[in-house]
Order: C-alpha cells, then sequence, then structure tokens
C-alpha cells in the first residue's frame, strides 16, 4: 500500500489534521510544529491528541512527520541563532512524545562561512543536547541541495552526523527528491546507482521517508525550488520508478509541491495510479 500525504496546516489540530488527510485520499501527513518562521507553538490539547489517536488507528493514518520551523540553524555561528534552535528542538521533542513513535525532519543547517567541518561539530552538539535514548521520536536530517553554505547536500555529510552522534539510533534521513536532484544527484537517469551511493555512504535503513518533490531548476543547480509533479525538471516518470522502487516502496512518501488542497488531492490521486500493488 503506498503510504502518501501532504504538508497540512496544524492551526487546527491533530484531528482536523487526520481529517483532512483522509478527505483528500491521503493516509498520512506533514506539519509545522509550529510557525515555520518560529515562534512559540500552540498548547498541547489532551482531547484532541486522544481523539486523534483514535481517529488514525481507526482510518489508518500513521507515520507523521513534523517539520522543524525554516529558521532553526544548529550550525549558526551566532550563539543566540544556535540557543533558539536548541530551545525550539528540545521544546518539540518533548510535545512529539504526546504522539508517540512521530518522526521530526529538520534542515541541518548552514555553517555561514564557518565551514563544513565545524557546521557538522555544531550540529552534532545540538542533536546530542535534545535527544534522549528513551524518547519514541526519529530524529530526520533532511537531504539538501547544496545551496550556500548548507551543510547536507552531499550524503557524506549526513553520515558523519549520525555517526558522531551519542544516540544514533534515534537518527534518521529524510530523502527529498527535488533537493538531492538539485545538488548533484541524478534520479532521474540513475535512480539505482544514487539509492546504492545512499546505502554505502549512510545506510538504507536510516532512510525513514521521501519528501516528493519535482524541481523547478534542474539537475545540479543547487536552487532548492520545488515544482508540481510532472511539472519540473524530474517528470512524472520518475516519480513512478521513485514509489516502486523496492528499496523506497514501503516507506511513506510527503508532498510538499506549491498546491492548496485541490492539488494535492490531485497529485495523490495521480501518484496512486503509478503505484503497483
Amino acid at each position: 500500500m503506498l503510504r502518501i500525504g501532504c504538508h497540512l496546516s496544524s492551526s487546527k489540530g491533530y484531528l482536523a489534521m487526520a481529517k483532512t488527510a483522509k478527505s483528500i485520499g491521503a493516509n498520512t501527513f506533514q506539519f509545522f510544529t509550529r510557525n515555520p518562521r518560529g515562534g512559540a507553538a500552540k498548547p498541547i490539547d489532551p482531547e484532541d491528541i486522544a481523539a486523534f489517536l483514535e481517529y488514525s488507528e481507526e482510518n489508518d493514518i500513521s507515520h507523521i512527520l513534523a517539520h522543524a520551523p525554516y529558521t532553526l540553524n544548529a550550525a549558526a555561528k551566532d550563539e543566540r541563532i544556535r540557543e533558539f534552535a536548541l530551545m525550539t528542538m528540545r521544546d518539540d521533542m518533548e510535545r512529539l512524545e504526546h504522539t508517540p513513535g512521530s518522526m521530526y525532519n529538520f534542515h541541518p543547517g548552514s555553517h555561514v562561512g564557518q565551514g563544513t567541518p565545524r557546521g557538522i561539530e555544531l550540529i552534532v552538539s545540538l542533536l546530542d543536547e535534545i535527544i534522549t535514548p528513551s524518547q519514541s521520536t526519529t530524529v530526520l536530517l533532511e537531504t539538501m541541495a547544496g545551496k550556500g553554505s548548507e551543510v547536507g547536500g552531499k550524503f557524506e555529510e549526513i553520515a558523519e552526523i549520525i555517526s558522531r552522534a551519542k544516540n544514533p539510533g534515534k537518527l534518521g534521513v529524510c530523502m527529498d527528491t527535488c533537493h538531492i536532484f538539485d545538488g548533484g544527484y541524478d534520479i532521474k537517469e540513475s535512480l539505482d546507482a544514487v539509492l546504492d551511493e545512499f546505502d554505502r555512504v549512510i545506510g538504507i535503513d536510516k532512510l525513514y521517508a521521501v519528501h516528493l518533490n519535482d524541481s523547478l531548476h534542474g539537475y545540479e543547480s543547487h536552487k532548492d525550488r520545488h515544482a508540481k509533479i510532472g511539472e519540473g525538471f524530474l517528470g512524472t516518470e520518475t516519480f513512478r520508478a521513485v514509489i516502486n522502487h523496492p528499496k523506497l516502496r514501503s516507506l511513506p512518501f510527503f508532498l510538499e509541491t506549491p498546491n492548496e488542497l485541490d492539488g494535492y488531492q490531485a497529485e495523490i490521486a495521480l501518484l496512486k495510479s503509478l503505484y503497483t500493488e
């Protein structure tokens, strides 16, 4: 079965997101833990959580993915920026324990001129501060497009972060199709080779989720601009190959394409039609 969803607004709570997901044909979803530009999160509502867990069980909604705000930079040069990231992500870890078994995705960060080794050192330091051996949440490092001073544009960088962390068993990867293609991994012409490289460098067992996004600017552009499925440089057939690949097909897939709900509904229907049961 294809586990497919999209990014939904969390403003009305967990139950509302689950019902919205079901209404558009999704069986999972992604959401921001708080305003994507940062700021305080809404208080946890125990009644909403309980209703969500019951509804999700009844409607086979699982593998939900929380996304950290874009403004967080664990590799920042400015200590105040790193402290904000630490405070926010620590709070997110505590909140996500209300929905056991969730995943939490974040952009590793930008070293802003300090160099990649220093960036990796700072990211590992933050992860060691927020992750505990007993937590149920798996923290996912997102593959990046290699724009500017981003860390995570190469598989080796992500592998080093995971291997140096104190709790590597609580870490995984979310692969973004647009990002890796823009970053120089040709999943359009050489999907098998890219996945073999991922397995060799990081380990395919560390791949927990996939962001499905077409690419507006194309291979090795390092631009990180998403396009709707089939309307970018990757094309529909690439996504057919991705969602049916033996190493990927059992993973949850999340759309982050530039769409409203009706657009996501159409893309979910399209992807279901491409999926081989």
